[in-house]
């Protein structure tokens, strides 16, 4: 399966060609990367799985919240006036 750029990654993800974006997700953790530069030392050049891509995408989806459920105000006697 072939891996992504991070230009391809950032492509996908609707940030045109902020790479700095991807690379900041990549170094907090947030994002699965591989570094396939020839030196260890040397600058990172990192390549991401699809599958690792699909799984920051579903972690960082957004889920509409539950709505809170309005409790109904108890009717007492119109004749009656309530002062609170």
């Amino acid at each position: 399966m072939k891996k992504l750029t991070l230009r391809e990654v950032a492509a996908r993800l609707g940030l045109g060609n902020d790479t700095d974006k991807v690379r900041a997700w990549i170094k907090s953790g947030e994002l699965v990367a591989i570094n396939v530069a020839r030196k260890a030392n040397g600058r990172p050049r990192y390549r991401i799985d699809p599958i690792d891509l699909a799984a920051f995408e579903q972690r960082r989806r957004v889920r509409p919240q539950a709505s809170a459920v309005r409790r109904r105000r108890k009717r007492t006697n119109d004749n009656v006036i309530n002062f609170f």
